[in-house]
Protein backbone atom coordinates (compact mmCIF):
# COMPACT_ATOMS: atom_id res chain seq x y z
CA UNK A 1 0.00 0.00 0.00
CA UNK A 2 1.47 3.32 -1.03
CA UNK A 3 1.61 6.26 1.41
CA UNK A 4 -1.78 7.94 1.42
CA UNK A 5 -1.19 11.29 2.96
CA UNK A 6 1.60 13.11 4.75
CA UNK A 7 1.04 14.45 8.25
CA UNK A 8 3.73 16.71 9.61
CA UNK A 9 6.19 15.21 7.18
CA UNK A 10 5.54 11.59 8.16
CA UNK A 11 3.26 8.92 6.75
CA UNK A 12 0.47 8.68 9.32
CA UNK A 13 -3.08 7.46 9.45
CA UNK A 14 -5.79 8.15 12.02
CA UNK A 15 -6.98 4.76 13.26
CA UNK A 16 -10.57 4.44 14.38
CA UNK A 17 -11.18 0.70 14.46
CA UNK A 18 -13.27 -0.48 17.36
CA UNK A 19 -14.06 -4.13 17.93
CA UNK A 20 -15.33 -6.14 20.78
CA UNK A 21 -14.22 -9.67 21.71
CA UNK A 22 -14.51 -12.22 24.46
CA UNK A 23 -12.10 -14.83 25.76
CA UNK A 24 -13.23 -18.35 26.50
CA UNK A 25 -13.57 -19.38 30.13
CA UNK A 26 -13.71 -22.45 32.35
CA UNK A 27 -16.51 -21.45 34.76
CA UNK A 28 -16.05 -24.01 37.53
CA UNK A 29 -12.30 -23.72 37.75
CA UNK A 30 -12.39 -19.94 37.52
CA UNK A 31 -14.88 -19.79 40.38
CA UNK A 32 -12.38 -21.70 42.52
CA UNK A 33 -9.69 -19.25 41.52
CA UNK A 34 -11.87 -16.29 42.47
CA UNK A 35 -12.59 -17.83 45.87
CA UNK A 36 -8.87 -18.26 46.43
CA UNK A 37 -8.23 -14.68 45.39
CA UNK A 38 -10.85 -13.45 47.87
CA UNK A 39 -9.14 -15.41 50.62
CA UNK A 40 -5.87 -13.81 49.59
CA UNK A 41 -7.39 -10.34 49.92
CA UNK A 42 -9.10 -11.09 53.24
CA UNK A 43 -6.41 -12.79 55.16
CA UNK A 44 -2.82 -12.88 53.99
CA UNK A 45 -1.35 -15.37 56.50
CA UNK A 46 -4.62 -17.27 56.93
CA UNK A 47 -3.92 -18.95 53.61
CA UNK A 48 -1.07 -20.83 55.23
CA UNK A 49 -3.30 -22.49 57.84
CA UNK A 50 -3.65 -26.26 57.40
CA UNK A 51 -7.41 -26.17 56.99
CA UNK A 52 -7.05 -23.67 54.15
CA UNK A 53 -4.22 -25.51 52.43
CA UNK A 54 -6.28 -28.70 52.41
CA UNK A 55 -8.96 -26.91 50.41
CA UNK A 56 -6.46 -25.82 47.75
CA UNK A 57 -7.48 -28.51 45.26
CA UNK A 58 -6.72 -26.30 42.26
CA UNK A 59 -2.96 -26.39 42.95
CA UNK A 60 -2.99 -30.11 42.29
CA UNK A 61 -3.90 -29.54 38.64
CA UNK A 62 -1.19 -29.88 35.94
CA UNK A 63 0.72 -26.69 35.21
CA UNK A 64 -0.44 -26.42 31.55
CA UNK A 65 -4.06 -26.48 32.71
CA UNK A 66 -3.36 -23.91 35.42
CA UNK A 67 -1.79 -21.62 32.81
CA UNK A 68 -4.83 -22.07 30.60
CA UNK A 69 -7.07 -21.06 33.50
CA UNK A 70 -4.95 -18.04 34.34
CA UNK A 71 -4.99 -16.96 30.69
CA UNK A 72 -8.77 -16.58 30.93
CA UNK A 73 -8.80 -13.98 33.72
CA UNK A 74 -7.52 -10.37 33.92
CA UNK A 75 -3.79 -10.03 34.49
CA UNK A 76 -4.42 -8.14 37.74
CA UNK A 77 -6.11 -11.25 39.12
CA UNK A 78 -3.31 -13.42 37.75
CA UNK A 79 -0.67 -11.40 39.59
CA UNK A 80 -2.67 -11.69 42.81
CA UNK A 81 -2.29 -15.48 42.73
CA UNK A 82 1.41 -15.14 43.57
CA UNK A 83 0.38 -14.63 47.21
CA UNK A 84 -1.63 -17.85 47.40
CA UNK A 85 1.24 -20.20 48.14
CA UNK A 86 4.88 -20.88 47.37
CA UNK A 87 4.00 -22.98 44.32
CA UNK A 88 2.00 -20.08 42.86
CA UNK A 89 4.67 -17.42 43.47
CA UNK A 90 6.19 -17.51 39.99
CA UNK A 91 3.46 -19.32 38.07
CA UNK A 92 1.88 -16.09 36.84
CA UNK A 93 5.15 -15.18 35.10
CA UNK A 94 4.55 -18.07 32.67
CA UNK A 95 1.02 -17.08 31.64
CA UNK A 96 1.10 -16.67 27.83
CA UNK A 97 -1.79 -14.18 27.56
CA UNK A 98 -1.67 -10.78 29.27
CA UNK A 99 -4.23 -7.99 29.39
CA UNK A 100 -3.78 -4.61 31.09
CA UNK A 101 -6.42 -1.93 31.56
CA UNK A 102 -5.44 1.43 33.01
CA UNK A 103 -8.82 1.69 34.73
CA UNK A 104 -8.04 -1.29 36.94
CA UNK A 105 -4.28 -1.90 36.82
CA UNK A 106 -3.14 0.84 39.18
CA UNK A 107 -1.85 1.01 42.71
CA UNK A 108 -0.81 3.59 45.27
CA UNK A 109 2.86 2.85 44.68
CA UNK A 110 3.07 2.15 40.95
CA UNK A 111 1.65 3.82 37.87
CA UNK A 112 -0.08 1.92 35.08
CA UNK A 113 3.01 2.21 32.89
CA UNK A 114 5.27 0.82 35.63
CA UNK A 115 2.94 -2.14 36.22
CA UNK A 116 2.85 -3.00 32.52
CA UNK A 117 6.60 -2.67 32.04
CA UNK A 118 7.52 -4.64 35.18
CA UNK A 119 5.09 -7.41 34.26
CA UNK A 120 6.59 -7.70 30.79
CA UNK A 121 10.13 -7.75 32.17
CA UNK A 122 9.13 -10.54 34.58
CA UNK A 123 7.48 -12.62 31.88
CA UNK A 124 9.28 -15.94 31.38
CA UNK A 125 7.15 -17.87 28.90
CA UNK A 126 9.15 -18.60 25.70
CA UNK A 127 6.47 -16.92 23.58
CA UNK A 128 4.00 -14.21 24.59
CA UNK A 129 0.87 -15.44 22.83
CA UNK A 130 -1.12 -12.22 23.25
CA UNK A 131 -0.81 -8.78 24.80
CA UNK A 132 -3.89 -6.56 25.14
CA UNK A 133 -3.28 -2.98 26.33
CA UNK A 134 -6.11 -0.56 27.17
CA UNK A 135 -5.01 2.99 28.04
CA UNK A 136 -7.86 5.37 28.84
CA UNK A 137 -5.88 8.58 29.05
CA UNK A 138 -3.32 10.15 26.73
CA UNK A 139 -0.73 10.45 29.49
CA UNK A 140 -1.06 6.74 30.28
CA UNK A 141 -0.27 5.86 26.67
CA UNK A 142 2.92 7.93 26.48
CA UNK A 143 5.10 4.86 27.02
CA UNK A 144 3.40 2.71 24.40
CA UNK A 145 6.65 2.39 22.44
CA UNK A 146 8.45 0.95 25.47
CA UNK A 147 5.64 -1.55 26.09
CA UNK A 148 5.66 -2.75 22.50
CA UNK A 149 9.44 -3.03 22.49
CA UNK A 150 9.28 -5.28 25.56
CA UNK A 151 6.51 -7.34 23.94
CA UNK A 152 8.46 -7.77 20.72
CA UNK A 153 11.47 -8.91 22.76
CA UNK A 154 9.21 -11.66 24.14
CA UNK A 155 8.11 -12.76 20.66
CA UNK A 156 4.51 -11.58 20.94
CA UNK A 157 2.14 -13.22 18.43
CA UNK A 158 -1.01 -11.16 18.98
CA UNK A 159 -0.93 -7.46 19.87
CA UNK A 160 -4.04 -5.41 20.68
CA UNK A 161 -3.68 -1.68 21.39
CA UNK A 162 -6.75 0.23 22.57
CA UNK A 163 -5.78 3.85 23.25
CA UNK A 164 -8.63 6.16 24.26
CA UNK A 165 -8.75 9.93 23.86
CA UNK A 166 -12.16 11.56 23.73
CA UNK A 167 -11.06 14.93 22.39
CA UNK A 168 -8.72 14.23 19.49
CA UNK A 169 -6.37 11.78 17.87
CA UNK A 170 -4.03 10.36 20.46
CA UNK A 171 -0.49 11.68 20.40
CA UNK A 172 0.75 8.20 21.26
CA UNK A 173 3.03 7.07 18.47
CA UNK A 174 4.41 3.69 17.61
CA UNK A 175 8.12 4.18 16.85
CA UNK A 176 9.01 3.36 13.27
CA UNK A 177 11.87 1.09 14.38
CA UNK A 178 9.28 -1.34 15.73
CA UNK A 179 8.07 -2.05 12.20
CA UNK A 180 11.55 -2.66 10.80
CA UNK A 181 11.73 -6.38 11.60
CA UNK A 182 9.46 -8.82 13.41
CA UNK A 183 9.13 -12.50 12.58
CA UNK A 184 6.58 -13.61 15.22
CA UNK A 185 3.66 -11.12 15.17
CA UNK A 186 0.62 -12.79 13.56
CA UNK A 187 -2.31 -10.58 14.65
CA UNK A 188 -2.32 -6.80 15.06
CA UNK A 189 -5.36 -4.85 16.26
CA UNK A 190 -5.19 -1.07 16.67
CA UNK A 191 -8.35 0.41 18.18
CA UNK A 192 -9.62 3.96 18.54
CA UNK A 193 -7.42 6.93 17.61
CA UNK A 194 -3.70 6.42 17.09
CA UNK A 195 -1.07 8.09 14.96
CA UNK A 196 1.49 5.80 13.39
CA UNK A 197 4.87 6.64 11.95
CA UNK A 198 5.28 4.16 9.12
CA UNK A 199 8.77 3.83 7.63
CA UNK A 200 9.35 3.19 3.96
CA UNK A 201 10.57 -0.32 4.78
CA UNK A 202 8.33 -2.64 6.81
CA UNK A 203 8.98 -6.27 7.75
CA UNK A 204 6.29 -8.23 9.61
CA UNK A 205 6.78 -11.59 7.95
CA UNK A 206 4.34 -13.61 10.09
CA UNK A 207 1.42 -11.16 10.19
CA UNK A 208 -1.84 -12.90 9.24
CA UNK A 209 -4.56 -10.64 10.66
CA UNK A 210 -4.62 -6.83 10.66
CA UNK A 211 -7.29 -4.52 12.07
CA UNK A 212 -6.34 -0.94 11.31
CA UNK A 213 -5.53 1.49 8.52
CA UNK A 214 -1.88 1.79 7.75
CA UNK A 215 0.91 1.41 5.24
CA UNK A 216 2.09 -2.04 6.24
CA UNK A 217 0.90 -4.20 3.36
CA UNK A 218 4.18 -4.34 1.47
CA UNK A 219 5.93 -5.64 4.57
CA UNK A 220 3.30 -8.29 5.36
CA UNK A 221 3.56 -10.89 2.57
CA UNK A 222 1.40 -13.39 4.49
CA UNK A 223 -1.48 -11.07 5.49
CA UNK A 224 -4.80 -12.94 5.27
CA UNK A 225 -7.36 -10.93 7.28
CA UNK A 226 -7.82 -7.14 7.07
CA UNK A 227 -10.46 -5.03 8.82
CA UNK A 228 -10.88 -1.33 8.01
CA UNK A 229 -13.19 0.96 9.98
CA UNK A 230 -13.28 4.50 8.60
CA UNK A 231 -15.12 7.07 10.71
CA UNK A 232 -15.39 10.82 10.87
CA UNK A 233 -12.43 13.06 11.73
CA UNK A 234 -10.15 11.20 9.38
CA UNK A 235 -7.72 12.86 7.00
CA UNK A 236 -7.42 9.82 4.73
CA UNK A 237 -9.39 10.04 1.48
CA UNK A 238 -7.99 7.42 -0.90
CA UNK A 239 -7.34 3.80 -0.06
CA UNK A 240 -5.24 1.59 -2.33
CA UNK A 241 -5.25 -1.96 -0.97
CA UNK A 242 -3.04 -4.40 -2.84
CA UNK A 243 -2.45 -7.61 -0.90
CA UNK A 244 -1.95 -10.80 -2.96
CA UNK A 245 -2.30 -13.04 0.11
CA UNK A 246 -5.45 -11.42 1.55
CA UNK A 247 -8.37 -13.84 2.06
CA UNK A 248 -10.81 -11.84 4.24
CA UNK A 249 -11.59 -8.12 3.88
CA UNK A 250 -14.01 -6.10 6.01
CA UNK A 251 -14.59 -2.40 5.33
CA UNK A 252 -16.97 -0.31 7.44
CA UNK A 253 -17.09 3.25 6.16
CA UNK A 254 -19.35 5.59 8.15
CA UNK A 255 -17.64 8.76 6.93
CA UNK A 256 -20.11 10.88 4.93
CA UNK A 257 -17.76 12.65 2.56
CA UNK A 258 -18.22 15.13 -0.24
CA UNK A 259 -17.87 12.70 -3.11
CA UNK A 260 -14.09 12.80 -3.47
CA UNK A 261 -13.17 9.68 -1.50
CA UNK A 262 -12.69 6.17 -2.79
CA UNK A 263 -11.20 2.69 -2.73
CA UNK A 264 -9.13 0.71 -5.23
CA UNK A 265 -8.63 -2.92 -4.22
CA UNK A 266 -6.41 -5.66 -5.71
CA UNK A 267 -6.95 -8.95 -3.85
CA UNK A 268 -6.55 -12.03 -6.09
CA UNK A 269 -6.83 -14.49 -3.16
CA UNK A 270 -9.90 -12.90 -1.56
CA UNK A 271 -12.50 -15.41 -0.33
CA UNK A 272 -14.68 -13.31 2.01
CA UNK A 273 -15.82 -9.68 1.57
CA UNK A 274 -17.89 -7.56 3.97
CA UNK A 275 -18.51 -3.90 3.08
CA UNK A 276 -20.99 -1.45 4.60
CA UNK A 277 -21.73 2.22 5.09
CA UNK A 278 -20.44 3.59 1.78
CA UNK A 279 -22.03 6.98 1.14
CA UNK A 280 -21.26 9.37 -1.70
CA UNK A 281 -17.92 7.90 -2.75
CA UNK A 282 -16.12 8.94 -5.91
CA UNK A 283 -15.13 5.36 -6.67
CA UNK A 284 -14.99 1.83 -5.31
CA UNK A 285 -13.22 -0.45 -7.74
CA UNK A 286 -12.26 -4.09 -7.23
CA UNK A 287 -9.81 -5.90 -9.47
CA UNK A 288 -8.99 -9.58 -9.74
CA UNK A 289 -11.27 -11.43 -7.29
CA UNK A 290 -11.72 -14.85 -8.94
CA UNK A 291 -11.71 -16.82 -5.66
CA UNK A 292 -14.47 -14.90 -3.86
CA UNK A 293 -16.82 -17.35 -2.10
CA UNK A 294 -18.88 -15.24 0.30
CA UNK A 295 -19.83 -11.56 0.42
CA UNK A 296 -21.96 -9.22 2.50
CA UNK A 297 -22.85 -5.84 0.99
CA UNK A 298 -25.15 -3.65 3.09
CA UNK A 299 -26.04 -0.02 3.63
CA UNK A 300 -24.24 1.48 0.67
CA UNK A 301 -25.47 4.59 -1.12
CA UNK A 302 -24.48 6.35 -4.32
CA UNK A 303 -21.00 5.69 -5.72
CA UNK A 304 -20.03 7.56 -8.87
CA UNK A 305 -17.80 4.81 -10.25
CA UNK A 306 -18.13 1.28 -8.90
CA UNK A 307 -18.18 -2.37 -9.90
CA UNK A 308 -19.25 -3.95 -6.61
CA UNK A 309 -22.04 -6.23 -7.82
CA UNK A 310 -20.11 -7.27 -10.91
CA UNK A 311 -17.23 -8.77 -8.91
CA UNK A 312 -19.54 -11.00 -6.84
CA UNK A 313 -20.29 -13.45 -9.64
CA UNK A 314 -18.03 -16.21 -8.27
CA UNK A 315 -19.63 -16.11 -4.79
CA UNK A 316 -21.52 -19.07 -3.34
CA UNK A 317 -23.17 -17.08 -0.53
CA UNK A 318 -24.43 -13.48 -0.71
CA UNK A 319 -26.08 -11.09 1.73
CA UNK A 320 -27.41 -7.91 0.09
CA UNK A 321 -29.14 -4.90 1.60
CA UNK A 322 -29.13 -2.26 -1.11
CA UNK A 323 -32.16 -0.29 0.03
CA UNK A 324 -30.09 2.93 -0.08
CA UNK A 325 -28.29 2.03 -3.30
CA UNK A 326 -28.96 4.74 -5.89
CA UNK A 327 -26.92 3.25 -8.74
CA UNK A 328 -28.56 1.17 -11.44
CA UNK A 329 -28.26 -2.57 -11.02
CA UNK A 330 -26.01 -4.15 -13.66
CA UNK A 331 -27.72 -6.44 -16.14
CA UNK A 332 -26.40 -9.45 -17.98
CA UNK A 333 -24.26 -10.81 -15.14
CA UNK A 334 -24.79 -14.41 -13.99
CA UNK A 335 -24.01 -15.80 -10.53
CA UNK A 336 -23.22 -19.33 -11.66
CA UNK A 337 -21.97 -20.55 -8.24
CA UNK A 338 -24.50 -18.84 -5.96
CA UNK A 339 -26.47 -21.28 -3.78
CA UNK A 340 -27.41 -19.07 -0.78
CA UNK A 341 -28.91 -15.56 -1.03
CA UNK A 342 -30.08 -13.24 1.77
CA UNK A 343 -31.86 -10.16 0.48
CA UNK A 344 -33.51 -7.16 2.12
CA UNK A 345 -37.02 -6.66 0.72
CA UNK A 346 -37.20 -2.90 1.26
CA UNK A 347 -37.87 -1.34 -2.18
CA UNK A 348 -35.97 -4.14 -3.90
CA UNK A 349 -38.48 -6.27 -5.83
CA UNK A 350 -36.66 -5.33 -9.02
CA UNK A 351 -33.43 -6.60 -7.46
CA UNK A 352 -35.17 -9.81 -6.39
CA UNK A 353 -36.36 -10.35 -9.95
CA UNK A 354 -32.86 -9.71 -11.26
CA UNK A 355 -31.27 -12.12 -8.79
CA UNK A 356 -33.78 -14.90 -9.47
CA UNK A 357 -32.95 -14.64 -13.17
CA UNK A 358 -29.20 -14.40 -12.52
CA UNK A 359 -28.78 -17.28 -10.03
CA UNK A 360 -29.60 -20.51 -11.89
CA UNK A 361 -28.31 -22.79 -9.08
CA UNK A 362 -29.84 -20.99 -6.08
CA UNK A 363 -30.82 -23.44 -3.31
CA UNK A 364 -31.63 -21.17 -0.36
CA UNK A 365 -33.46 -17.83 -0.51
CA UNK A 366 -33.91 -15.71 2.61
CA UNK A 367 -35.88 -12.45 2.48
CA UNK A 368 -35.42 -10.04 5.37
CA UNK A 369 -37.90 -7.25 6.06
CA UNK A 370 -36.61 -5.52 9.20
CA UNK A 371 -37.04 -1.94 7.92
CA UNK A 372 -40.48 -0.65 7.03
CA UNK A 373 -39.92 3.01 7.69
CA UNK A 374 -40.32 4.57 4.25
CA UNK A 375 -43.64 5.49 2.69
CA UNK A 376 -44.74 3.11 -0.04
CA UNK A 377 -45.22 5.88 -2.60
CA UNK A 378 -41.58 6.93 -2.18
CA UNK A 379 -40.11 3.52 -2.85
CA UNK A 380 -38.52 2.75 -6.19
CA UNK A 381 -38.98 -0.77 -7.54
CA UNK A 382 -41.61 -1.63 -4.92
CA UNK A 383 -44.39 -3.05 -7.09
CA UNK A 384 -44.09 -6.73 -7.88
CA UNK A 385 -45.02 -7.64 -11.43
CA UNK A 386 -45.84 -11.19 -12.50
CA UNK A 387 -43.11 -12.68 -14.64
CA UNK A 388 -43.63 -14.27 -18.04
CA UNK A 389 -40.95 -16.93 -17.58
CA UNK A 390 -40.19 -18.83 -14.39
CA UNK A 391 -36.47 -18.63 -13.43
CA UNK A 392 -34.44 -21.83 -13.59
CA UNK A 393 -33.58 -21.68 -9.90
CA UNK A 394 -37.28 -22.02 -8.98
CA UNK A 395 -37.86 -24.82 -11.45
CA UNK A 396 -34.84 -26.97 -10.64
CA UNK A 397 -32.86 -26.00 -7.52
CA UNK A 398 -34.54 -23.92 -4.76
CA UNK A 399 -35.00 -26.11 -1.66
CA UNK A 400 -35.32 -23.66 1.24
CA UNK A 401 -37.33 -20.43 1.37
CA UNK A 402 -37.29 -18.17 4.45
CA UNK A 403 -38.99 -14.83 5.03
CA UNK A 404 -38.07 -12.92 8.18
CA UNK A 405 -40.72 -10.43 9.38
CA UNK A 406 -43.16 -11.10 6.55
CA UNK A 407 -45.64 -8.20 6.41
CA UNK A 408 -48.96 -9.96 5.85
CA UNK A 409 -50.73 -6.58 5.50
CA UNK A 410 -48.80 -5.72 2.34
CA UNK A 411 -50.41 -7.05 -0.83
CA UNK A 412 -47.13 -7.07 -2.74
CA UNK A 413 -45.47 -9.32 -0.16
CA UNK A 414 -48.33 -11.78 -0.40
CA UNK A 415 -47.94 -11.82 -4.19
CA UNK A 416 -44.20 -12.55 -3.92
CA UNK A 417 -44.72 -15.36 -1.39
CA UNK A 418 -47.46 -16.97 -3.50
CA UNK A 419 -45.35 -16.70 -6.65
CA UNK A 420 -42.40 -18.51 -5.06
CA UNK A 421 -44.56 -21.23 -3.49
CA UNK A 422 -46.41 -21.82 -6.76
CA UNK A 423 -43.28 -22.12 -8.89
CA UNK A 424 -40.55 -23.65 -6.70
CA UNK A 425 -40.87 -27.29 -7.78
CA UNK A 426 -38.05 -28.66 -5.59
CA UNK A 427 -38.95 -26.70 -2.45
CA UNK A 428 -38.58 -28.75 0.75
CA UNK A 429 -38.92 -26.15 3.52
CA UNK A 430 -40.60 -22.74 3.77
CA UNK A 431 -40.37 -20.67 6.97
CA UNK A 432 -42.33 -17.43 7.28
CA UNK A 433 -42.14 -15.25 10.41
CA UNK A 434 -44.26 -12.21 11.29
CA UNK A 435 -44.14 -9.48 13.89
CA UNK A 436 -45.93 -10.28 17.17
CA UNK A 437 -49.39 -8.84 17.81
CA UNK A 438 -50.66 -7.98 21.28
CA UNK A 439 -53.32 -10.33 22.59
CA UNK A 440 -55.81 -7.50 23.07
CA UNK A 441 -55.74 -6.69 19.35
CA UNK A 442 -58.29 -9.39 18.58
CA UNK A 443 -59.36 -8.13 15.16
CA UNK A 444 -55.77 -7.84 13.99
CA UNK A 445 -55.00 -11.36 15.21
CA UNK A 446 -58.00 -12.74 13.33
CA UNK A 447 -57.02 -10.87 10.18
CA UNK A 448 -53.47 -12.23 10.31
CA UNK A 449 -54.73 -15.78 10.88
CA UNK A 450 -57.04 -15.42 7.90
CA UNK A 451 -54.27 -14.11 5.64
CA UNK A 452 -51.79 -16.81 6.68
CA UNK A 453 -54.40 -19.54 6.24
CA UNK A 454 -55.05 -18.23 2.76
CA UNK A 455 -51.33 -18.38 2.01
CA UNK A 456 -51.13 -21.92 3.41
CA UNK A 457 -53.98 -23.15 1.21
CA UNK A 458 -52.46 -21.84 -2.01
CA UNK A 459 -51.40 -24.51 -4.47
CA UNK A 460 -47.71 -25.33 -4.11
CA UNK A 461 -45.53 -26.61 -6.91
CA UNK A 462 -43.77 -28.97 -4.51
CA UNK A 463 -46.05 -31.54 -2.88
CA UNK A 464 -43.37 -32.35 -0.28
CA UNK A 465 -42.84 -28.75 0.88
CA UNK A 466 -43.23 -28.19 4.62
CA UNK A 467 -44.65 -24.71 5.32
CA UNK A 468 -44.15 -23.26 8.80
CA UNK A 469 -45.34 -19.96 10.29
CA UNK A 470 -43.98 -18.41 13.47
CA UNK A 471 -43.93 -15.14 15.39
CA UNK A 472 -40.57 -13.38 15.40
CA UNK A 473 -39.62 -12.80 19.05
CA UNK A 474 -37.04 -10.19 18.03
CA UNK A 475 -39.76 -7.53 18.32
CA UNK A 476 -41.16 -8.64 21.67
Amino acid sequence: MKPIKDFRGKHTVALTHVTLGAEGSLPKLLSLLKIMEQKCKIGGQSLRKPEVVNEDRISELPEPLLLQILSSVPTKTVRATSALSKSWRSLWELVPNLKFDSEFDKSEHHSFSEIVFRSLLSHKHPVLESLHLVARDESEASDVGIWIGAAFARHVRKLVLDLHNQESVSSARLPSVLWSFNSTLETLELKNLILLDIPSSVCLKSLRKLQCLLNLFDGCPGLEDLSVNRKRNTDVFYFFIEVPSLQRLTIKDSFAGEGGEGYVIFTPSLKYLNISGFELLAFCLFYDTPKLEEAKVVDISYIFNQNILSILTSAKRLTLDLSSFKNEYPTGIIFHQLVHLELSTLKQWNLLSLMLDSCPKLQTLKLIDLCRYAEKDCLVGWDWSQRKCVPDCLLFHLETFMWTVYDWEQEDEEEVAIYILKNARRLKKAFISTKPIKSKEVKKLEKRREMLNQLATEVRASMTCHLEFKCDTFFL
